[in-house]
């Protein structure tokens, strides 16, 4: 089995990687196709994985002309690799594919999607579904894309559900004392941590502050610190993509907002050793998939998320973790207020959450859960 998987990026979805190295494991003949050099690039090449340099990303195009030359390489790609499988991870690159290749005739296309955040309006849910045809299928990655289309009226033997996998064995319990050193910070004071990139508002979503809710802790945090409580904000993770005057914005929000202890990591290579040293790990989405809470959970930090998206997934509250609403710096100051007046039950509910994720996001399972679904949908679509 030959199965193409696009990406719109070179330098991130490292959760693609994983998968693909996986699959490859099982015996498929995994190909990628992502826009051009990028630091991912020989992480696939050390995997022996064929990297095909073409940007299918539908939403990256700014002219007719430009959209019909992206449709006959993409025709072109496909006729010279002639795979059973084009598996889509992103929303323009799915709708490249179904545009490219018509909605009846083969190969079988499968988009996994990373997330609900197209789904949450009704405009763009539509202008995805639309676009489907006999032999399209979904990969649901949380329990509310799946129930979203299958409340838009997509039959069920059309969408699956599998958790993009992790490397569980990475993250190790226990503080190290690395980044509390590096930061010089005494025992006393409480590392509240977020480990995100910084988006941009997408404007035109109604969105006035960033998907991850970088703001939102800030406000938290300035709520708990006129409680009286000694604690210190670590943000973890650089602007993506373009957005880096809107990071520097909110650095500055920041700074006002907490003074000194509003910290400000940048991108880190190896995120296992900044959570080892967070006392509570904060998720503050206003939508997200999964997110950082994989990584926090699989650590046996205590973790707090905002009731969004595929967040309660995996951050039950009462189990594993707190929920707050989104968008709501009082009910994330309360969450985190609750975590650390009650340190043996967030240790509980940590050690629930590690024991969670290696059951159920284990990168070898969550990639055997998609190759069964690959033998599902090629056996209903004829050749």
């Amino acid at each position: 089995m030959r199965v193409l998987h696009l990406l719109k990026t070179a330098d991130g979805a490292s959760w693609a990687l994983r998968q693909m190295r996986e699959l490859k494991a099982l015996g498929i003949d995994v190909e990628v196709a992502l826009p051009g050099q990028g630091s991912m690039v020989e992480k696939y090449r050390d995997l022996a994985i064929p990297v095909h340099f073409f940007d299918c990303n539908v939403g990256a195009i700014r002219s007719p002309v430009a959209l019909w030359q992206m449709i006959q390489g993409f025709r072109e790609l496909v006729a010279k690799r002639k795979p059973d499988v084009v598996h889509s991870h992103f929303v323009g690159t799915s709708i490249l594919a179904r545009i490219a290749l018509g909605k009846h005739s083969r190969p079988v296309r499968v988009f996994q999607v990373p997330g609900p955040l197209h789904l949450e309006n009704l405009l763009t849910r539509r202008a995805e579904i639309i676009t489907a045809g006999r032999p399209d299928f979904w990969i649901a990655s949380c329990a509310m894309t799946r129930d979203i289309y299958l409340n838009s009226g997509i039959e069920n033997a059309r969408v699956g559900m599998s958790f993009y996998g992790t490397d569980t064995g990475q993250f190790k319990i226990g503080q190290n004392g690395k980044l509390r050193s590096e930061l010089k910070l005494s025992p006393q004071k409480k590392i509240i941590g977020m480990v995100a990139y910084i988006y941009a508002p997408k404007r035109w979503l109604g969105q006035r502050r960033g998907l991850k809710g970088h703001e939102d802790l800030v406000d938290a945090l300035a709520l708990l610190r006129n409680q009286g409580r000694d604690v210190t904000g670590v943000f973890a993770g650089g602007a993506w993509g373009k957005a880096e005057a809107y990071a520097q914005g909110v650095r500055q929000y920041a700074r006002k907002r907490l003074g000194d202890d509003a910290v400000f990591l940048g991108t880190r290579a190896n995120v296992a050793d900044v959570y080892a040293d967070f006392d509570v790990a904060v998720h503050p989405s206003h939508s997200e998939n999964l997110g950082g809470a994989v990584e926090s959970l699989a650590a046996g930090i205590p973790t707090i998320a905002t009731r969004v998206g595929g967040l309660p997934d995996i951050v039950i509250d009462g189990k594993t973790g707190w929920l707050a609403e989104p968008k709501s710096p009082p009910s994330l100051a309360a969450a985190i207020a609750q975590v650390l007046d009650q340190p043996a039950e967030a240790r509980r509910r940590a050690i629930a959450g590690r024991k969670l994720i290696k059951e159920q996001l284990d990168v070898r399972a969550t990639a055997r859960q998609v190759f069964d679904y690959y033998q599902r949908y090629l056996s209903v679509v004829p050749p």
